[in-house]
């Protein structure tokens, strides 16, 4: 099936949410973020996994999310527009009879244990061994709000006979106000959006009984800050038909709603603090499938010590460090510089613990953890951090984790930034600094202006004791004080262009950080440029 790719990803549904949310010309700064391929890194990612989550539309056009999941290795990827899934559905299965015939699918693979995800969206049909789907779009998530847990299979599983309703029993009422995570599919069908229609499928997090259930056909769910790309919103928008999948991690039970939805934009009774809006769900129909799956999930991904707060230094405006040592004085967790550091707080009711994950931005042979943390106006837990943890109290950690981390440690590095993306880079640069190799280092790095600029000196002593290392700041918007200093390079944004511009040569790495305009712009065009796409990784904040 051969598809047409529009250069602006999103559709008029998406493009009126961002613009209702305050974000505006998104389309124009991601549209290299969201590729008509996958990236090799996703090609790897999705054939490692032993599940996918999909949702599309059944034979009678209500939607529904699922997931198909099959023996290790059972995703392949013969190329990067294609995967091939050797598997086959339960014929109880609320898609069964639409992933028979071929449909538009959305696709979101997730890994629980270290929290990485990736989403995608194309035409799912039959093919010799099972399935494929050719991939339309393709592009990475942010791993905020996903509860980390270990799979296991389980063998010789039989499958409960389904059940469907119209409305959710008092036991289905339980499971949804105990769960901690969803899954959310959405679509829009319009001619004049044919570049983007089809189907998406998210996840979606928090504490237990984040989802409110007002009555057994009514649930509303919070919609926190993410990649202001809007999918689901947008999609909602055109059409407001939903599938959400509840999953019982411990025997491996599927609880399936259709409904239809709408968007509160302004909620005042919002029951989740730090949520912008809220999505109103009113049920249409229910299957209930007991022992679905073979997979089943541990909560306990790593085990939680307890870290006390030994240090909090501000950095800059809106930005702090908490230095962090183990409370049993053992030592530390190793990690790899890039990697973030799960973190656990214990609230007062109705919150009780919250986790987040926060880049670890000192060196890892530290006798310390080190969080360097943005304040967010709406973020309950950088909120916290910032107005009221001190030195001397505790919080709980689990062992660090992460894929960004440094891909060849004696090649030319440029490692570039925006914001608090800053964090992961700064510990690659302490990391790199204190090896015996001295390939080329380039430290680039791009502020408002010097009152948010964050670890000046730390990075000026850096790069000062290494003739290898060289850095470039840049202040998007330098103040009158500012221009009359010596704390930044170039006036504007970090590009392409002032990448190119280094001269790093062709076996060069580049490591990218900051908002998902920032990443997909530099790595656009990096890539334009004949940079090949092996040699540029990143992480969107």
């Amino acid at each position: 099936m051969t598809i047409a790719v529009s250069s602006n990803p999103f559709h008029s549904g998406e493009i009126e949410a961002q613009k209702r949310a305050g974000v505006r010309g998104l389309a124009s700064q991601v549209a290299g973020f969201i590729r008509p391929y996958m990236p090799q890194q996703h090609r790897e990612f999705f054939c490692s996994l032993p599940f996918l989550v999909l949702s599309a539309a059944d034979e009678n056009g209500r939607p529904w999310i699922t997931i198909l999941e099959g023996e290790e290795g059972f995703v392949g990827s013969p190329d990067n527009k294609n995967l091939r899934l050797s598997t086959s559905l339960d014929p109880q299965d609320p898609l069964a009879n639409a992933f028979e015939s071929g449909t538009d699918i959305g696709m979101l693979g997730i890994e629980l244990e270290t929290r990485r995800r990736n989403r995608l969206s194309g035409y799912f049909h039959k093919s010799t061994d099972g399935y494929a789907i050719d991939i339309r779009q393709s592009f990475g998530n942010c791993p905020q709000y996903i509860s980390e847990r270990r799979w296991h299979r389980e063998s010789n599983v039989i499958p409960g006979s389904a059940s469907k309703s119209n409305a959710l029993s008092v036991n289905q009422i339980k499971r949804i106000q105990a769960s901690d995570t969803m899954f959310i599919g959405s679509g829009q069908c319009d001619p004049e959006d044919a570049a983007s229609n089809g189907y998406d499928a998210s996840h979606r997090g928090g504490l237990p009984g984040f989802i409110q259930v007002i009555d057994e056909t009514h649930l509303r769910i919070p919609d926190y800050a993410g990649n202001n790309f809007f999918n689901t919103i947008g999609n909602i928008l055109k059409n407001p038909k939903v599938g959400l999948l509840f999953v019982e991690f411990e025997s491996g039970s599927l609880l399936h709603v259709s409904g239809h939805a709408e968007i509160d934009w302004e909620p005042r009774d919002g029951h989740e603090l730090g949520a912008y809006r809220m999505i109103n769900v009113t049920i249409d129909a229910v299957v209930d499938r007991p022992a679905a799956i073979s997979l089943r999930w541990e909560s306990e991904g790593q085990p939680v010590r307890q870290m006390v707060v030994a240090n909090k230094v501000v950095e800059a405006k809106d930005i702090a460090s908490f230095y962090l040592k183990p409370a049993d004085g053992r030592p530390l967790a190793p990690f790899k510089a890039g990697q973030h550091l799960p973190i656990e707080l214990q609230l007062s009711e109705p919150y009780g613990k919250v986790s987040r994950s926060y880049s670890l931005s000192a060196a890892a042979h530290e006798d310390f953890y080190r969080l360097s943390i943005k304040r967010e106006e709406k973020g309950l837990v950088s909120r916290i951090m910032h107005d009221v943890l001190q030195p001397g109290q505790v919080i709980e950690a689990r062992a660090p984790a992460g894929e960004f981390t440094i891909p060849c440690q004696d090649c030319p590095v440029v490692l570039a930034s925006a914001g608090i993306g800053i964090t992961p880079l700064l510990a690659m640069l302490n990391e790199l600094s204190a090896k015996n190799s001295s390939p080329p280092i380039w430290f680039v790095h791009g502020a408002r202006n010097k009152a948010t600029h964050a670890f000046r000196q730390e990075i000026s002593a850096l790069v000062g004791g290494h003739s290898n290392i060289k850095s470039r700041v840049f202040y998007s918007k330098p103040d009158q004080e500012d221009r009359q200093g010596v704390d930044y390079d170039h006036s504007g944004r970090v590009s392409a262009d002032a990448l190119l511009e280094l001269n790093a040569g062709p076996d060069a790495h580049y490591m990218l950080c900051g908002p998902a305009a920032f990443v997909s712009n530099i790595q656009t065009g990096l890539e334009t440029a004949g940079i090949s796409p092996d040699h540029i990784h990143f992480e969107t904040f």
